[in-house]
């Protein structure tokens, strides 16, 4: 049975399914549709139109779903979706789309966006993901499932982070992260393969061993990204993870952390 609390705001053009529940001083505004299980905090923030799946919790304070920070924001229609089984921080802001996208932020499942995280509009955020306390991404950010973004990492807008890369605290990402890459500093640098983050997925030790070739092929022979794509273009035999780190180099649009 869903469960709202007398001092929560909801409204009526809001959707609810069974068993959400609602904590004291929440605001649910028209065009919010929560999925099962959903529990709001207290003074937690809806603004519609937002899409939010089952079982997440968001936590006091957040702001989810509300309009852009993009000065060419004129109050189109746009749209938050967010998948299932998030955990979202106190204080957490999530921002609809613009039209100058594709008019959706995108939000996958089985997040974890710590205290203080921002996400501007347009992104596009995966699955697995963490984003540790005070990180901020700017419009039209895309990550990649699984990748760790650390304390107070801040990312330009456009750039992508790939699938299961790592950034340590206080990062300041200016171009792309190819998959399974670790950075640092501001500007961000390459540190090399998040090793032990592919060894607790169970990664084997030869698939770990083949993207630690590719690695050096891109960031240690002095060659230039082209030269070190059609390079692993040519040797690589099918590994999906080498496929996926040589995806990343070929969709980057701003290069790449060297």
């Amino acid at each position: 049975m869903t469960t709202i609390h007398p001092q929560a705001l909801v409204d009526p053009k809001a959707e609810l399914a069974e068993d959400v529940e609602v904590g004291p001083f929440a605001i649910i505004g028209p065009e919010v549709t929560i999925g099962a299980g959903t529990v709001i905090g207290p003074h937690a923030i809806l603004k519609g139109p937002t899409t939010i799946g089952a079982r997440n919790r968001i936590f006091q304070f957040a702001s989810v779903g509300e309009d852009c920070q993009d000065k060419k924001y004129k109050g189109e229609r746009t749209e938050l979706v967010i998948g299932d089984d998030n955990v979202i921080r106190e204080g957490v802001t999530l921002h609809r789309g613009t039209s100058q996208d594709r008019g959706i932020t995108k939000i996958g499942s089985n997040n974890l966006l710590m205290c203080y995280v921002h996400v501007a509009h347009d992104c596009v955020i995966g699955d697995n993901i963490i984003m540790a306390n005070n990180t901020a991404v700017a419009g039209h950010v895309h990550v990649g499932d699984g990748a760790i973004l650390g304390g107070g990492t801040l990312v330009h807008q456009f750039c992508r982070i790939g699938q299961y890369a790592m950034t340590a605290a206080g990062t300041v990402v200016l171009q792309d992260i190819p998959a399974f890459v670790t950075c640092s500093g501001n500007r961000a640098e390459a540190h090399g393969m998040n090793v032990e983050g592919m060894r607790r997925r169970g990664v084997d030790s030869d698939v770990i061993n083949r993207l630690r070739e590719a690695y050096k092929t891109v960031y240690r022979r002095g060659l230039t990204l082209d030269q070190a794509i059609a390079e692993l273009d040519q040797n690589n035999t099918g590994c999906p993870e080498v496929d996926t780190f040589l995806d990343s180099l070929k969709s980057s649009q701003r290069g790449i952390v060297r």
